[in-house]
């Protein structure tokens, strides 16, 4: 039998059980505490709008610490931020024309806090020179861009490049690809550049060019197509791009002993010299070229003549190269250091500078090619290829070339291919 207490207690503990229910459904729910925001941090590290700023460029001979010295930074201070520089940013290597911010307290003290000094258009180096000294480098942020590019030359290649909306350093890229086998400074109206590549954009300026995965040169005159396709075949020091079918962009000789620039007189039989008034035969091609300009060799070979010419070509050096070939570089304002008689220079080495000696007026290259004791015309020599791919290679080429053409021609959308031949083909459109 329950007893009287009993009862009271199981009959009062279901009603205070439904009374603190009823009092939490009219609890107002609590709100979650509310976290601060991030700070900020600028992209410079600090905020240049609350200082007072200079703007400047680096003077020729100034150094380092006469540069800080003369913003505003302590002799001691100098000293110790020389030493924080280490492993961080080379001190001897500041450009003149580089452009330096100092920013400075907005009183009348002026006190130097911090000091910014451009690099490039990508990199900066941000000295903190109040409180505690800090050194940082800041990078804008860059872009990679999938472009394709069609120039036919109208004008100039360099006039043309830019109305088809590339970039000059598109231009000296191409240079190298076809230094052997396209010759830059004998090009014609009509003649044709299409190329598949990466650039590298910062605040909407292009700042370089990543990767050319393919190009295609068409003359308009000759008929001549030279396809340059990137592929890596892993082999070490093999060449990196390869013309249709897997032969070698890379020959006997370079097509000009100078990076791209310009021809101010060709090859011919008769030609009034510019000092001598006279008509004579001018056996070679003259290169503009400011004074000190590289000189490179055309191919592989020994120095058999270097010194002064008494004919009228001032400094000289003469090459002997295989199969009878020979080359004659004149008029050189100096000679590269340690090259003698009997030297042996490997194709693209420097050799000399260009300058105006002997029977010259203004600075350029006189440059000549002989085989056999005949003289040639340097813009027509055509040599041998080198060492094509080797064919167990060709299937994954061959593919990778119709992709870059379908790819060129737009019938595929931009194809991300991997240079490589072990690597897979990957068409994404973006």
């Amino acid at each position: 039998m329950m007893s009287f207490r009993a009862k009271s207690r199981n009959l009062l503990l279901p009603a205070l059980l439904l009374l603190l229910a009823v009092a939490s459904c009219h609890r107002k729910p609590q709100e979650p505490p509310v976290e601060p925001e991030p700070e900020v941090v600028p992209p410079l590290g600090f905020f240049p709008e609350r200082f007072d700023a200079d703007t400047l460029q680096v003077r020729s001979g100034d150094s380092f610490s006469g540069l800080m010295n003369r913003l505003g930074l302590g002799a001691r201070d100098t000293y110790d931020m020389v030493q924080l520089c280490e492993g961080v940013f080379d001190v001897r290597k500041m450009r003149a024309g580089n452009v330096v911010q100092a920013y400075y307290t907005p009183d009348s003290t002026r006190t130097l806090q911090y000091v910014v000094y451009v690099q490039d258009r990508i990199r900066s180096y941000v000295f903190q020179c109040a409180d505690s000294l800090a050194i940082w480098s800041v990078d804008k942020p860059v872009e990679h861009v999938h472009k394709i590019t069609n120039v036919t030359i109208n004008s100039s290649l360099w006039n043309d490049m830019i109305a088809a909306g590339g970039s000059p350093n598109l231009i000296m890229t191409l240079a190298d690809i076809y230094q052997w086998s396209v010759n830059f400074f004998g090009l014609q109206k009509g003649d044709r550049f299409r190329m598949i590549y990466d650039l590298s954009v910062v605040d909407g300026q292009v700042v370089g060019i990543d990767t050319v995965f393919f190009a295609l040169y068409n003359g308009a005159l000759t008929g001549k197509e030279v396809a340059a396709v990137r592929f890596d075949t892993g082999e070490g020091d093999r060449s990196t791009y390869w013309d249709k079918g897997g032969e070698s962009l890379k020959r006997m000789f370079l097509k000009a002993p100078l990076k791209y620039n310009r021809i101010s007189s060709g090859f011919t039989y008769a030609r009034k010299h510019p000092v001598t008034g006279q008509v004579r035969a001018h056996l070679a091609v003259d290169y503009a070229a400011p004074t000190g300009t590289p000189v490179l060799a055309l191919g592989d070979g020994t120095i058999t003549k270097l010194g002064w010419d008494g004919g009228g070509g001032g400094n000289r050096i003469r090459i002997k190269h295989a199969a009878g070939y020979e080359t004659s570089y004149m008029h050189l304002s100096k000679f590269e250091k340690g090259l003698k008689v009997g030297s042996y220079v490997s194709q693209g080495q420097v050799i000399g500078y260009v300058g105006s000696t002997g029977m010259s007026t203004g600075p350029h290259l006189d440059f000549r090619v002989f085989h056999n004791g005949t003289a040639l015309d340097p813009l027509s020599l055509n040599s041998p290829a080198s060492e094509p791919l080797d064919p167990k290679y060709l299937p994954a080429f061959n593919a990778l070339y119709d992709r870059y053409m379908d790819e060129l021609n737009g019938i595929l959308p931009e194809a991300k291919i991997m240079p490589n031949y072990g690597d897979s083909l990957v068409g994404a459109s973006e």
